[in-house]
C-alpha cells in the first residue's frame, strides 16, 4: 500500500514537472508578445496619418518591419523616420512599396531635370552641379551641391515627384572655404562678363554652371556653339587660384565631348 501511494506521488510529480517544462516555451512566446506590443502599438501610433493608411507595422526584438504601399518615394522614407522614434525601436526594414504613375524614364528624368534647374534659384543655384539619371523609375543622384541647403532641397525636390520608386546615389556638398567662394565669384565674373557669354545669364535656372572644390572648377550647363564652350574653358582658366578646369558644358545638338 505505501509503495502504491509513492509511486502515485512520484507520477503526478513527474506529470506536472513535465506539464510545466511543455508550457515553458509558450510561456516565454506569450511573454515576448506582450513586450513587442506596446512598441509595434506606439509605431503604429506614430504613422497616424492618411498618407500611411496603407502601411503595416511589426515590431520584433527592436526591429520595425514596414510593409504597404504609399503614392510618393518621400511618404516612404518620412514612415521610416516617425517609427524610428517609436518605444523600443532600435532600427527599421522598409519593405514600403511606392505606387503612383509609371512613366516612362525619360519623361521622368526629364522633369526632374525641369525642376532642378528652378529649384533654388537666387541661393547659389548657379553653383549646383547636380546629375539626375532614371532607370525603371529608380533615379540615380549625383554630382555636388554648393550648401547643405541645396543639397537637402534637391533630395526633397526628387521624393516628391510622382513617378520616383526609388533614390540611390547621393549629393556631394562642397567643402566650406573662403578660397573656394572667391573662385566662384571670380570665375562667374570672368565668364559672364565676357560679351559672347553673357546671353546665359538671362535665365536664371539655366546658367553655365560652376562647381568649385578645393580650387579645381568643374563647368556645367549647354551652350549654343563649340566657340562659346571653348571661351568658358579659357575664361575659367585664367581666373587666378584656379588649379584646374574639367569642361562638362554641353553644346546643343552636339554629341558629349571628352571634358579637356
Amino acid at each position: 500500500m505505501t509503495r502504491n501511494v509513492r509511486t502515485i506521488r512520484v507520477a503526478v510529480f513527474a506529470a506536472a514537472f513535465a506539464g510545466l517544462f511543455l508550457c515553458l516555451p509558450r510561456t516565454q512566446v506569450s511573454a515576448r508578445a506582450a513586450q513587442q506590443a506596446p512598441a509595434a502599438n506606439d509605431a503604429a501610433a506614430h504613422l497616424q496619418k492618411s498618407q500611411f493608411k496603407d502601411v503595416k507595422v511589426t515590431v520584433e526584438n527592436g526591429i520595425a518591419n514596414l510593409t504597404g504601399t504609399v503614392a510618393l518615394y518621400e511618404y516612404k522614407t518620412d514612415a521610416a523616420r516617425r517609427v524610428l522614434h517609436a518605444k523600443d525601436v532600435t532600427a527599421v526594414r522598409n519593405l514600403i512599396e511606392v505606387g503612383g504613375p509609371n512613366l516612362p524614364d525619360s519623361e521622368l528624368e526629364n522633369t526632374l531635370r525641369d525642376k532642378l534647374a528652378y529649384d533654388r534659384v537666387g541661393w547659389g543655384n548657379e553653383f549646383d552641379a547636380i546629375s539626375v539619371t532614371v532607370h525603371n523609375s529608380v533615379v540615380t543622384v549625383g554630382g555636388s551641391a554648393h550648401t547643405p541647403w541645396n543639397r537637402s532641397s534637391a533630395i526633397a525636390l526628387i521624393a516628391s515627384t510622382p513617378g520616383v520608386k526609388d533614390v540611390e546615389g547621393d549629393i556631394e556638398v562642397d567643402p566650406a572655404s573662403p578660397m573656394d567662394d572667391g573662385i566662384r565669384i571670380a570665375v562667374a565674373r570672368a565668364i559672364y562678363g565676357y560679351p559672347s557669354l553673357n546671353k546665359y545669364a538671362i535665365d536664371p535656372a539655366k546658367p553655365i554652371r560652376i562647381a568649385v572644390n578645393n580650387g579645381h572648377v568643374e563647368l556645367y550647363g549647354a551652350v549654343d556653339t563649340a566657340g562659346d564652350r571653348q571661351i568658358a574653358f579659357m575664361r575659367a582658366s585664367s581666373v587666378p587660384g584656379v588649379f584646374s578646369v574639367r569642361n562638362y558644358i554641353l553644346v546643343a545638338g552636339q554629341p558629349v565631348e571628352e571634358p579637356k
